[in-house]
Order: structure tokens, then sequence, then C-alpha cells
């Protein structure tokens, strides 16, 4: 089974390698990995954020482990060339199509989390986002107005094929959970969002035996703050599940928590956490690594068919947090390693 490392910008180093640290301890026979530049780095190196290389490595590899992508030095490079442009690449060229995003709020971050305990501790849901259409994918550009305006425009769109794809994934997930799927869309302003609806509801007869329920992006925002117990599955395009999944993150107590799986038809995946590159605070051992760590579990879970090895990480994860590992982002003074080492105290 060969991994590819992906540590990309930022922290991004600094979180694969405690993720590193954590698979390598669990000793799985026929376990390789190889390791690429991609994002900011690449582009510095090799002048471009997704080189041929890392993406040949990307296809042959079993599944990918990445860190974040995002430098400073880049935002004046024309769009094509910057690091988000890489992962953007990846999820097009491997037709990463599904993005998963599980947000379960850990009993000891209840202070951490930006509502009231009481209603942070409800959180245990999965956002299921479509990751290769919509507005990030359709056309884009800059024009100039008849009256000599700049102009600059970006289509959604969604195909029923694409649409009818990501909601079998959202009904699956919700089979194997609580049955409950909430479809989130803007169909009272979208025509885009019209036929998300029209398709879910199609495609909901093929799993009567999941209750499915709709909500526009605004009114499914302020739920996830006012009841987000209410939610078990929530399935959502492009944008709208890159905005609420971050939201549900501070809610389950920080971005720093949060992993994500982006699956294509056959479950092999590029697993990530959903925080950025965070070039402020990168080198300094501030960051982290428990998205990067509970990542590698959703990646042993789902491509490589070792769910016993997921839980054992996941077990871990959870016995450090409640024997006191706070990194600085919840509220303690840990560094990354030693983030990691109270990871690895727990699983051995």
């Amino acid at each position: 089974m060969l991994i590819a490392l992906l540590p990309g910008d930022g922290i991004g180093p600094e979180v694969i390698a405690q993720a590193r640290r954590v698979l390598d301890a669990l000793d799985l026979p026929g376990l390789t990995f190889e390791e690429a530049l991609v994002g900011g780095s690449a582009y510095k190196a090799e002048g471009h954020p997704l080189p041929a290389a890392t993406l040949d490595l990307a296809k042959r590899a079993d599944a990918i482990l990445f860190g974040a992508v995002g430098d400073p030095d880049c935002d004046n490079l024309e769009r094509h060339l910057r690091p988000e442009q890489a992962i953007l690449g990846l999820r097009k060229e491997l037709t990463l199509f599904a993005n998963l995003r599980p947000a379960t709020l850990f009993p000891e971050l209840a202070d951490a989390s930006a509502l009231r305990p009481e209603v942070a501790s409800q959180i245990d849901m999965v956002i299921v986002r479509e990751l290769n259409g919509d507005v990030y994918f359709g056309d884009k550009g800059m024009r100039q107005t008849a009256d000599g305006r700049r102009e600059g425009y970006d289509v959604m769109s969604y195909n029923e094929d694409e649409v009818r794809r990501i909601a079998r994934v959202g009904f699956e997930t919700a089979m194997a959970r609580g049955k409950k799927l909430c479809s989130v869309d803007k169909a009272n302003v979208l025509e885009t969002s019209q036929l998300w609806r029209d398709v879910v509801i199609e495609t909901h007869a093929e799993y009567p035996e999941v209750e499915l329920s709709h909500m526009y992006v605004d009114n499914a925002a302020m739920q996830l703050v006012r009841n987000p117990g209410q939610f078990d599955v929530i399935v959502t395009g492009n944008l709208f599940g890159d905005i609420l999944s971050d939201q549900a993150s501070m809610c389950a107590g920080s971005i720093g928590m949060l992993p994500s799986a982006s699956l294509d038809a056959n479950q092999k995946g590029l697993y990530e956490p959903i925080h950025g590159s965070a070039p402020d605070i990168a080198g300094q051992g501030k960051a982290n690594p428990l998205a990067t760590i509970l990542s590698a579990a959703m990646m042993l879970r789902y491509s490589l068919g070792q769910p016993q090895a997921a839980d054992r990480i996941e077990c871990a994860v959870a016995k450090a947090l409640a024997g006191g590992a706070r990194s600085p982002d919840l509220g303690g003074s840990m560094t990354t390693t030693q983030m990691g080492d109270a990871v690895l105290a727990q699983l051995r």
C-alpha cells in the first residue's frame, strides 16, 4: 500500500510529520511512503504548484495524505500558478468528487467551542461536499463592460449526473449513520440549486429509508449555531460546502480538529485537515496536528481497508485530549511535537 505524502506549505510539513509518526507506530505490514512537493514549495522549486512528478505519484498511490497549500509570496502570481491550484488540480485529475467532513465535538473541548457547551455537545454530523463542479470549476474571467468598467465573473453550474453522483454519496453516508439527510441549496434564487433539489428528490426514491429534508444555505448557516444537533448528514455543493464545513469546525472547537476525505468512485482518496497553511505560525511549533492525524485515520478506514487501525488512532486522540493535551488553538501551550507525543503515548 503506497501512501503519497504531500506536505505542502506553511504548517503542512509540521502536521504531516506527526501523522507519519503515528502511522509508523502502527507498524502495518506493506505500508510504504513517497513524498513530493506541492503548492508554493513546488512552484518555487519546479515552477508549477502541481509538478508532473507529483501528479504521477498521486495517480500511482493507493491514498494521498495532504498537508496544506498557501504561501503569501505567491499571492501575486497568475491564478493558474498559485499554490491553491494544486489541490484543485488533484481533485480534477483524480476525479475526487466527494468530500466527507465529519464534525464531532470531543467532550473535553466543549469550552473551546464558540457555542455554549450545552449546544456544542449536540454536534455529531458529516458534511458531504461536491468537489468537481460549481463556481470553482465553472467558466471564469475578467472582462470589460460596454462603458469600460472592469467586471469579474464566475459561472456556477451542475449537470444532473454530477448532482446524482454526490446525492448518492450523501444517502449512503446517511444509511450508515442515523438515516437523516439534509440537502442544502439556494433553490429560491439559483437555477443551479433548483436542479440540485430536483435531482436529490429523484434520487431519494432509491433510499426510502432515509429521512430527507431541504434547507436554504443561509438558514443552514444559522441552524448550525442555533441547533446543530438536528443535523446528521448534510449534502451540498462545492461553494456552500466549503463555507459550512469551516463554520462547523469552529462549532466543534477548532479548525485544527477536523479531518476530511476527498474520494473518487472507487474509494481512492486524498486526506487532509481542513485548516489552511497558517503561514503566520509556520515553523513555530504551534500547529495542532490532530486534524491531520485524524485524516490519516480516515485514510486507513476508507481507502486502505484498515478500520481497526483507524479506530486505534481515533481512540488515542480522544484519550490524549482527555488527558489534557492542548495546543494553543485549544487554549493550551503544547507544541506540535508534544501533541504528537501525547497521541503516541496513548497509541502504545
